[in-house]
């Protein structure tokens, strides 16, 4: 007799992020590396209080990301255009965000990447 199938068990996975190759749309180049970041934006916090608030943020922002992957999302666009798609990923700056089943005015296409310039908001319907 065959061994019994194994129970899956559930994993956490972050949404991938860009790749070297770019095939995923993503650019390599970040214009996080080229800002310039001191603490002289907040004149009243030290250093360490600067780190720990960004390092919470941080964690809150992976967090949704891997909470969102495969969600339904809604996006509004600049040019008052309402979209609905699965959430799948989006780079560190949120200068793009890759979904799928993208639901337009014209249809809808299995995969696409929205550039963050033209969405004015998103969100997750609970």
């Amino acid at each position: 007799m065959a061994d019994p199938l194994p129970l899956p068990v559930g994993i956490l996975r972050l949404p991938r992020g860009p790749d070297i190759s770019g095939s995923r749309g993503f650019s390599c180049d970040s214009r996080w590396d080229s800002r310039c970041r001191n603490s002289q934006d907040f004149p009243g916090a030290s250093p360490e209080e600067l780190q720990s608030a960004r390092a919470a943020l941080r964690e809150r922002f992976l967090r949704l990301l891997g909470l969102a992957r495969g969600r339904p999302a809604r996006f509004c666009l600049w040019s008052g255009i309402l979209l609905e798609a699965e959430f799948g990923a989006s780079d560190r700056e949120s200068a793009a965000f890759q979904v799928d089943s993208l639901r337009t005015p014209l249809g809808i296409q299995g995969s696409a990447l929205l550039r963050g310039s033209d969405v004015l908001a998103f969100s997750f319907p609970l």
